[in-house]
């Protein structure tokens, strides 16, 4: 049986992703955080969506405990087949979900109109700020519902030529790496 072409694509980024140290993709998100800090967007926004990050995605979590007491941070945790947002407040707030991944334990947010700015990761992003996620829909069904700008974040060997969208996938206002912003 032949995999679809995003599933080709998401084995191709995983198998790039092993490529490189812990502390490559550390030093990368960092210089790509500190591009983001200037923003204008980030630096008007009052209320963030960010992510937790996953050891093999752009690392979040210094970024998250620099900026948290400054605007308020929202981060998603799963719900059934949602993700609902909710406030970060602190590393010790936080508990595991069931994939392992690190979410808020506060009550959920549902004025998602307050979001000013969202920071979305992906697997894969192009040029046309088409998202590849890791194939749950999770964001697929999150992003219709926020008004805010969105940033798709990755590494620069994420951004491919062309990914295969859908009618109902949302594109990224701006696509930021460590090289570019796109």
């Amino acid at each position: 049986m032949s995999q679809t072409p995003k599933k080709q694509l998401r084995n191709r980024i995983r198998q790039a992703k092993a490529l490189y140290t812990p502390e490559q993709l550390s030093g990368w998100s960092s210089t790509l955080f500190t591009k983001l800090e200037s923003h204008p967007a980030f630096i008007r926004a009052k209320n963030i969506l960010l992510y937790y990050s996953l050891p093999d995605e752009v690392q979040t979590h210094e970024f998250i405990t620099r900026w948290h007491r400054r605007k308020q941070i929202f981060l998603p945790a799963i719900a059934g087949d949602e993700l609902e947002l909710r406030l970060y407040t602190s590393e010790g707030a936080m508990k595991k979900d069931i994939y392992g991944i690190d979410e808020p334990t506060g009550k959920p947010v549902t004025n998602y109109e307050s979001i000013d700015l969202a920071i979305i990761p992906g697997m894969a992003f192009d040029k046309q700020g088409n998202r590849l996620g890791r194939g749950k829909g999770f964001y697929d069904r999150l992003l219709p519902r926020l008004k805010a700008y969105k940033i798709g974040v990755c590494f620069a060997f994420q951004v491919v030529d062309s990914i295969p969208s859908e009618t109902f996938d949302v594109q990224m206002n701006e696509v930021m790496t460590e090289e570019c912003i796109l």
